[in-house]
């Protein structure tokens, strides 16, 4: 008889279904081994991102010595798991993925909640990644191990819900239910009411420098429980291991943890609480902050406020990147801003961003890929959809119909060279429909690639061809 590893496309689905079915055989293990502990179960809501809903008043410190309890607790740790597969990402140090996490905590849980709850759990250290920034450089992460993502999320859904409703309404950076967006949408009203100066603040290297002292001091005056505030140290000064090496750490909360957006928040809070108190208009995203003023003399005035409380902070303003401007002269989080017809204030995507667009969109499109023209579009697809998802905030559709014009432009050009011949080109622009002329003039400049694609490639290659290939629109 035939196994279900030998039956072809229906076996390989029996397989999927065998293991789909030990994972969840070993999901409810680990929830009937957590509710067998009686860690004393309390009904809380949790949403859909694994950040709970209710929120203590957080003006005043806490109070409790238990919130470890709280983090340990079986419903706050089932959501935990949960957001953490959900988000998948890459492994740690120790190489343990997201799918294997539920087999270790079966056999692990009970000793894991143990340490926790006695103050000796021992973060592993993050394993150190580059990735590219748009502007050039790189930006530095830290990937916890999966199990110190798990530990995180747990702290984080038991602390946000304490911290968030006393942080300032100019705050929209890693909030639930705030977004990019309202901070572009919160400029703009800004602007469109007579702020048309921006002090554009850039903060340098924050993640990196962020004083582990000063940051512990913040917890300390809302956070009574003295083994969850050592715990978050101890992430704080985990090592980083690059190319095998431990290098240590006495300053930064490195991005790709859960914890480390919600501390970043916690600590530049101060300074948003201070420009609120002078009634000033600002909208911050992590680092990036933007205060809009009515005159240049004002926006000196702020940014020398600024470099003086982010000094207490022992943070530095990027000079090289921060300025006192006019909106349309500068970028944020992606977007700028122009005066319409009756000095409306519109939004619109910023220079630089469409310059990386570009960047990317040429990085897609090599003509020397080697892929066909069907998987380039495949690759290139993913990209603009996400794209288009953030930026479909631009009120500028006519440069999102030239981009549309431009990457199919690119897609022309790579399909002529791949056709190589001009004996091929001519066959293929025929069977395609063109005219005699057309593929015969195409044919003979074959490798004029980027001029017979904006003119000669047009007939045969049409906007519907490309709809059918599942390449999408921007505008």
């Amino acid at each position: 008889m035939a196994t279900a590893r030998d039956e072809g496309p229906n076996g390989r689905e029996s397989e999927a279904a065998v293991h789909l079915a030990e994972a969840m055989r070993r999901k409810s293990a680990v929830q009937t081994e957590l509710a067998a502990e009686g860690t004393g179960w309390n009904a809380r809501s949790v949403r859909g991102s694994g950040e709970a809903e209710g929120a203590v008043d957080g003006h005043e410190r806490s109070g409790t010595d238990h919130l470890m309890e709280e983090v340990v607790e079986r419903g706050n740790l089932l959501a935990a798991l949960h957001r953490v597969q959900a988000n998948k990402g890459s492994p740690g140090i120790d190489g343990m993925t997201t799918d294997a996490l539920v087999a270790h905590l079966v056999g692990n849980w009970p000793e894991l909640k143990a340490r926790l709850l006695d103050g000796s759990y021992e973060p592993q250290p993050v394993r150190k990644v580059e990735i590219p920034k748009a502007g050039g450089g790189t930006r530095t992460l830290g990937i916890p191990t999966v199990v110190d993502r798990l530990v995180q999320q747990a702290i984080l859904q038991v602390l946000q819900p304490r911290f968030d409703p006393t942080f300032s309404e100019g705050s929209y950076g890693f909030r639930p239910g705030r977004r990019a967006h309202d901070a572009v949408c919160a400029a703009q009203r800004y602007i469109q009411q007579g702020l048309r100066w921006v002090v554009d603040v850039d903060l340098e290297k924050f993640f990196d420098r962020v004083s582990h002292d000063v940051l512990m001091g913040r917890l300390e005056r809302r956070v009574g429980d003295r083994r969850l505030l050592g715990l978050i140290r101890r992430f704080l000064r985990a090592g980083m291991m690059a190319d095998g090496v431990v290098q240590e750490r006495h300053e930064g909360t490195p991005q790709g943890g859960p914890l480390s957006p919600l501390l970043a928040n916690v600590l530049l809070d101060e300074v948003d609480k201070e420009l609120e108190r002078r009634g000033h208009r600002f909208a911050r995203y992590a680092d990036d902050c933007n205060v809009y003023v009515r005159s240049k003399r004002a926006g000196d005035d702020v940014m020398a406020l600024l470099r003086g409380l982010y000094a207490g902070l022992h943070l530095r303003v990027n000079e090289a990147k921060s300025a006192v401007a006019r909106p349309w002269e500068r970028k944020f989080l992606g977007f700028s801003f122009w005066d319409a017809p009756g000095r409306e204030v519109r939004r619109r995507v910023a220079p630089k961003a469409i310059a990386s667009f570009k960047e990317k969109v040429r990085e897609l499109t090599a003509r020397n890929c080697g892929c066909s023209l069907g998987r380039v579009v495949e690759d290139l697809a993913a990209y603009l959809r996400g794209w288009k998802g953030y930026f479909r905030l631009a009120q500028t559709p006519g440069v999102f119909r030239e981009l549309d014009e431009w990457v199919r432009h690119r897609l022309r050009a790579i399909q002529l060279k791949h056709w190589k011949r001009g004996r091929t080109a001519y066959r293929r622009m025929r069977r395609l429909g063109a005219s005699e002329r057309t593929a015969a003039t195409a044919a003979a400049n074959i490798r004029r690639w980027w001029h017979n694609a904006g003119k000669l490639l047009n007939a045969v290659l049409t906007v519907a061809f490309f709809d059918r290939l599942g390449l999408p629109r921007l505008a």
